[in-house]
């Protein structure tokens, strides 16, 4: 071995982004006797992220105990962690609170636990420069450290208010519905129009019913669709070969087999093939997909916990929410109120809406020449990297090695997580990403190959 090569082995893995995939991530590579720095500059969130962040009972995971475990190699860690044996328990949709925790000991745990050092640092990393060892996260405050490689973690941007809404200034609207301030200062009575009617609109709806709010709610989309119910027992998936059909013809089948079996089975069926299928399409082909089907798609695969599913109904029944589906056209101030101009589905007409506050619920920012890190705009900036196709964030080779303006994938810098959607699809929720950074752990580690 060359000195240059001896001098890299002895350097840690550099992991920017302390949520949920950096955190498992910096676990299972420390776990291969790899050492890590995992920078986290909001200690808050550290190994739980957004999603896991929240500090509302009301939000629960939507996906069962039982298919939540940190390690793909041990399916049971989150059950025993929680105490759970039976069937019914094991079906169960915890809060998220309640996994951040979870994910937040086990780090605890690995830090005193593994063979190498894992060591994390609150800092910013504002770049990441190529060494002849490796790299170098250059910190904000100057400070360098050197590392083997890096790899980026930073899960989902930040979200922007859609363009009809740019004018509306807070707290009459609000780009981020996580911000603190996104529900605060409400009366009662209030109407809130929620941007959006998937996941984040829901726990927005659960947070204000929650909090006493009886004011109308009113979620918006263009096709005013809503995540379906999860039934209370889980299905018994079975293993099926990896479908053979292709665009239309995959629609097809998938529709033929949900007539069959129903459309969960038939759409948690495809989970161990949805990567593979995408990848199998072409630009053009998922570009199509993503026009016409992400909605319908988006609805079916991620689900309720059924008790929300209920809650959601029972809302409804009330008069107290609606779901509604058209476009936005543009939004204007009167005293102290937002008024909402927006087109319903179907309709030439234009309708007003006049709201309390707004909140973007449609999603974080995918286009990561829209993000903010400086970090990443250092990295775009000098074309060490490039967004993927449909820009729904880095472009990445199937290792997860960054790939930059020339095409050119980079040996020394990988990413993880959401910012990966680009290649993978599906690789928000937690089964997903678990697999993914399991594999890449021991990629990096020297003990397997992708």
């Amino acid at each position: 071995m060359s000195a240059v090569a001896d001098d890299r082995a002895q350097l840690p893995v550099l992991i920017v982004g302390g949520g949920f995939s950096g955190t498992l991530l910096a676990i299972n590579i420390a776990r291969q006797g790899v050492p890590v720095v995992l920078f986290e500059r909001d200690q808050a969130a550290l190994a739980k992220g957004l999603a896991f962040g929240t500090r509302r009972p009301e939000h629960l995971l939507n996906v069962r105990a039982a298919n939540m475990s940190a390690f793909p190699d041990d399916p049971g860690h989150f059950l025993r962690w929680m105490g759970f044996s039976d069937a019914d328990q094991c079906n169960r949709f915890v809060p998220r609170l309640a996994y951040g925790q979870y994910l937040r000991e086990v780090l605890i745990n690995s830090l005193g636990q593994t063979r190498r050092p894992l060591h994390v640092r609150a800092d910013d990393v504002v770049d990441l420069v190529e060494t002849a060892q490796g790299v170098d996260a250059v910190l904000a405050d100057g400070r360098v450290v050197a590392g083997r490689t890096a790899v980026l973690a930073l899960g989902h941007c930040l979200p922007r208010l859609p363009a009809p809404l740019a004018m509306l200034p807070p707290p009459l609207a609000w780009a981020d519905p996580w911000h603190p301030e996104a529900l605060a200062g409400l009366r009662p009575d209030d109407r809130v129009v929620l941007v959006g009617t998937g996941l984040t609109a829901i726990d927005l709806i659960l947070s204000l019913d929650r909090s006493g709010h009886r004011g109308p709610i009113v979620a918006l989309s263009r096709r005013g669709l809503v995540p379906r119910a999860h039934l209370p027992s889980g299905p018994d998936v079975a293993q099926v070969p990896a479908p053979t059909a292709r665009s239309t013809a995959l629609v097809g089948a998938v529709r033929r087999r949900a007539a069959q079996v129903g459309w969960r089975l038939a759409i948690d069926e495809l989970r161990p093939h949805t990567q593979a299928l995408w990848r199998a399409h072409d630009a053009r082909a998922q570009a199509s997909f993503l026009r016409h089907l992400r909605p319908f798609w988006d609805v079916h695969r991620h689900r309720l916990a059924p008790e929300i599913g209920a809650r959601l109904d029972a809302l409804q029944a009330e008069g107290r929410l609606r779901f509604v589906a058209g476009r936005l056209v543009d939004a204007s101030v009167d005293a102290d109120a937002a008024v909402l101009h927006w087109r319903p589905r179907g309709s030439n007409a234009i309708a007003t809406l006049a709201a309390a506050r707004v909140i973007n619920c449609i999603g974080p920012e995918g286009d990561i020449a829209q993000a903010r890190q400086p970090l990443i705009q250092a990295l775009l900036g000098r074309g060490a990297m490039r967004a993927d196709v449909h820009r729904l964030g880095l472009d990445v080779d199937p290792q997860w090695r960054v790939i930059g303006h020339a095409g050119q994938a980079n040996p020394r810098i990988h990413a993880v997580g959401p910012l990966t959607k680009g290649i993978a699809w599906e690789m928000i929720a937690v089964p997903d990403i678990r697999q993914q950074v399991w594999a890449l752990a021991r990629l990096l580690a020297g003990v397997a190959t992708l």
